[in-house]
């Protein structure tokens, strides 16, 4: 076995053994994942303009890789989707992002535009699942963990879940099922 392999594998089980607390509000987001991404794909792709609805494809193809891996760390350019609701579907221009690699996770942040989030991405039942909480960047941001048990989101701040996929050293995606703000369905589209 690669050295490399193995320290992606010890690294995978100190991230399963050491997962923050997800609220049961996030949790049944996450239970409803593939449905509510069916029902916005389905509108995204009936109802997005041509060029969108491409995009979308792209920032979608791909097989998910291992999801932790050094090549993570770093400078990346992330575009948000918006699916379902009014409009359909919305493709923003490129922002910063920026990923961080430790023994525990990744810890990953949008860095510019006008909404922000800021979080953790961590192994939970076989799936790497980002927790964090959005902003607008005219806020700062409290963690996710000291999110109070009720809190829902205002319009400034809201806990963000999502599913995180890495396709290749230089692509990767975040998907938000039911996001507490304007759409269905959220994708962040990672590249570099």
């Amino acid at each position: 076995m690669k050295l490399t392999t193995l320290t992606t594998l010890l690294a995978l089980l100190a991230c399963t053994a050491t997962a923050q607390d997800i609220r049961p509000q996030e949790q049944a987001r996450l239970n409803r994942f593939e449905r509510i991404a069916g029902t916005a794909l389905l509108e995204a792709l009936s109802g997005g303009a041509p060029e969108d609805v491409a995009a979308l494809s792209t920032a979608l193809s791909g097989v998910p890789d291992i999801a932790f891996d050094p090549s993570l760390q770093g400078e990346w350019h992330c575009r948000t989707m918006k699916l379902g609701g009014a409009p359909r579907l919305t493709v923003y221009s490129s922002f910063k992002c920026r990923m961080s690699l430790d023994n525990t996770g990744v810890t990953f942040e949008k860095l510019s535009g006008s909404q922000r989030t800021s979080g953790r991405i961590e192994m939970r039942d076989g799936r790497a699942v980002y927790l964090g909480v959005g902003y607008v960047s005219s806020e700062t941001p409290q963690s996710y963990a000291d999110l109070a048990a009720d809190f829902e989101g205002t319009g400034t701040i809201t806990p963000d879940v999502a599913i995180f996929e890495r396709i290749s050293a230089k692509r990767a995606r975040l998907m938000f099922p039911a996001p507490v703000n304007e759409s269905d369905f959220d994708i962040l589209e990672l590249t570099r």
